[in-house]
């Protein structure tokens, strides 16, 4: 086989049993390895024992994934938060995540996120979140009710309208996609140097692009990785990846 571009994968702090886990759902590297036709390494989020400094010159690119918890309102300066205020909270992937896209940024090479990872990489530039995206009256609800079975969750779905001469919009070939939606929280501001790639009925930034230092950035609020091997539009998003890590985009 010849050599192919390393994916590094964020882990999320998870319980295994009765003891502490460093895990991420095998539907995101499956989908990553698949699509993007990539290797993958797993980043542990560990920040006493390991720095973004030391992974990042290692890697082509990183993968931030989706996950129950949600980024700690402090960290886009909030100082409210908590555990019944927006948890659960994983301090530790919100440490190493922002600095690996701050040095995956430095180091030129690409920044892809999906749910989680999108809301982490805009507050990692500058941007701040919003907790209200499944219960605010001036939005649609953008969560299946909580007592749906899990599987259920992602067929709670919505149109995204791709915005005109985006990444998106050109790779799609079309005006707009139909998205599952499983999240709680969402862009309040939107980092400076994010472009916006698509949005939902109600306004909210359900995708951004970006070019920062040079490197390729694209994030969405949406989960790609669900159903990938029987959704196309899903697999384009891994092909941009897999594109972004060989220096094709």
């Amino acid at each position: 086989m010849a050599s192919r571009p390393v994916l590094g994968v964020i882990c999320c702090q998870r319980t295994v049993g009765n003891e502490p886990a460093q895990a991420v759902m095998e539907r995101y590297i499956r989908a990553a390895m698949r699509y993007a036709d990539v290797a993958a390494l797993l980043i542990p989020s560990l920040p006493d024992l390991m720095s973004a400094a030391e992974v990042a010159p290692r890697l082509d690119g990183v993968l931030l994934t989706g996950t129950p918890s949600n980024v700690a309102p402090r960290r886009y300066g909030e100082e409210f938060g908590a555990k019944e205020e927006g948890g659960p909270f994983d301090e530790g992937r919100d440490e190493v995540a922002l600095a690996m896209v701050s040095r995956m940024i430095e180091a030129a090479k690409p920044v892809f996120g999906i749910c989680r990872g999108f809301q982490e990489i805009n507050v990692a530039l500058g941007g701040t979140l919003r907790r209200d995206a499944s219960a605010s009256d001036d939005l649609i609800r953008h969560h299946a009710p909580d007592d749906v079975p899990f599987e259920a969750m992602f067929d709670h779905r919505h149109p995204v309208m791709l915005e005109s001469g985006g990444v998106l919009a050109s790779a799609y070939g079309k005006p707009a996609l139909e998205v599952n939606s499983v999240h709680y929280q969402g862009i309040a501001r939107l980092a400076d140097g994010l472009r916006v790639e698509a949005l939902a009925p109600d306004g909210l930034v359900e995708a951004y692009s970006a070019r920062p230092n040079g490197a390729p950035l694209l994030a969405v609020q949406w989960h790609p990785e669900w159903g990938t091997e029987n959704d196309t539009d899903s697999q384009t998003y891994f092909a941009l990846l897999g594109k972004a890590l060989r220096g094709e985009a």
